[in-house]
């Protein structure tokens, strides 16, 4: 398995990261989703921890969460089924969740015990960046596991140079002000912000998340980052497409 960062610099653009909920629709169907969306073509697979109180997903993501928690989903079955998907499966797998989770799992624990299941990077986005560098890189780096921090347009240069300096995947671009979800053309604003963003020739690969649902968005995104990280879409995908996960992952890939 190649790392997430050299999975991008290798593929340089149009680089398709596809989140899901991990336990949604169903237990069984994590480790088929991911097989499924590596077979089509997916380069990276973001798996969301579920969690009672996210602080940026939208309606979509939300109500994911619920449905995989009232499944019992939990951080040790999610190990589980990761490890069931490495049978097959060799495409890179992030985690994305709160820092409550590892909190309460145990940091170190945590990290150990998603390494040796076949993760190997971590979106944490309320996980300050001053904490992580103090706290915790040592145990990401000692593990090899790599983290990606996110930027918005109203982050600061400072610290858009900070999360480009700390992210060992790639920085996590906020597409708008929002939170997940949300299904509008890319304003002119947003494209000012982009090309900002592009100037500053940052060091780490970039990839543009929030609102990118179709191949019109993928591509207009695209022009400015390494590539775009498709969630909700394919949340809403998984909910109207039952139980045939190779069609509906078959489908929605060719939408993008």
């Amino acid at each position: 398995m190649t790392s997430i960062r050299n999975t991008i610099e290798t593929r340089k653009a149009g680089v398709l990261n596809i989140y899901f909920t991990a336990g949604h629709p169903t237990l069984e169907s994590v480790p088929i989703i991911i097989n499924e969306l590596e077979k089509a073509g997916a380069d990276l697979i973001e798996l969301g921890m579920p969690y009672s109180d996210p602080l940026a997903d939208g309606p979509s993501i939300q109500r994911s969460s619920e449905i995989a928690l009232k499944n019992g989903q939990t951080i040790d079955r999610l190990f589980d089924q990761v490890r069931e998907a490495r049978k097959t499966a060799s495409i890179p797998l992030i985690l994305m969740g709160y820092y409550n989770q590892l909190l309460q799992y145990g940091e170190e624990k945590f990290v150990i015990n998603a390494k040796k299941a076949g993760i190997q990077g971590m979106i944490i986005p309320d996980l300050p960046m001053e904490v992580y560098e103090s706290r915790y890189m040592n145990l990401f780096s000692s593990n090899h596991m790599e983290i990606s921090f996110l930027i918005t347009p109203m982050t600061s240069e400072q610290r858009i140079r900070q999360a480009d300096r700390l992210s060992s995947a790639f920085v996590y671009v906020v597409s708008r002000s929002s939170v997940t979800g949300r299904q509008e053309d890319l304003t002119g604003e947003q494209l000012a912000y982009f090309e900002k963003i592009k100037s500053m020739n940052l060091l780490s690969p970039t990839l543009a998340g929030f609102g990118i649902h179709d191949r019109q968005s993928r591509n207009a995104a695209g022009q400015y980052f390494n590539g775009v990280i498709v969630g909700s879409a394919f949340i809403r995908a998984l909910e109207e497409g039952g139980s045939d996960y190779s069609h509906t992952v078959k489908t929605f890939m060719a939408r993008l």
